[in-house]
């Protein structure tokens, strides 16, 4: 056992969830605007994030604020071979790690504003999306950035697409409703905070 815990500590996987745990502090100190948490993001919260995804049907998917990548990894895992993913990092070094780390034709990390969703659907040539998956701290966001995200994210989203976000309170719950007709909240206590997750889903039109 002892053997296999120093294995298990000198490993890359152990040594990059390290360095993920520790750039994530750094960063949160540094752009508490930006970045909502002291930590990334559990595997349970991972789980419950993309529990409600159809992957065989989910072509265009975008992530919004990925941060070290904990719910990218997963995406890339489950993504059929035809499918994009768009991951929109603001923060200059997560983004930067991404961009080294993930090395994936199907996958473009871009370093820009959630705002500008439409802008890169066009860039690359993508219809809309079927899944906009957000771990945005929303709630630290002044009112005009969180609406024109909002807007943003409602717009680039197919009839009857999902728009997932976790949040640490039921705060967003009445702005949500404001934008999406149906909502499943899910309580995820494994996570550092504790974690809300929404599913939401946009009107047929």
């Amino acid at each position: 056992m002892l053997l296999e815990s120093l294995i298990m500590v000198n490993s890359p996987i152990k040594k990059h969830c390290m360095t993920d745990s520790k750039n994530f502090r750094k960063q949160f100190w540094k752009d508490r605007k930006m970045v909502g948490a002291m930590a990334p993001s559990s595997k349970f919260l991972a789980q419950k994030m993309l529990r409600n995804i159809d992957f065989s049907t989910s072509k265009v998917i975008i992530e919004l604020g990925p941060g070290t990548g904990v719910f990218t990894d997963d995406l890339i895992k489950k993504m059929p071979k035809d499918s994009t993913l768009l991951a929109f990092e603001l923060n200059e070094l997560f983004y930067k790690n991404l961009d080294a780390r993930i090395n994936d034709p199907r996958v473009h990390i871009i370093h820009d504003s959630a705002e500008n969703i439409e802008k890169y659907l066009v860039q690359y040539n993508l219809d809309k999306a079927d899944v906009v998956l957000s771990s945005l701290p929303l709630a630290i966001f002044p009112e005009e950035l969180r609406l024109a995200i909002l807007t943003a994210s409602k717009n680039a989203l197919k009839p009857k697409g999902q728009y997932i976000q976790f949040q640490y309170s039921l705060q967003a719950k009445r702005l949500l409703k404001k934008f999406f007709i149906k909502m499943n909240i899910q309580f995820t206590p494994l996570n550092f905070p504790p974690a809300f997750v929404y599913t939401c889903q946009k009107n047929h039109e």
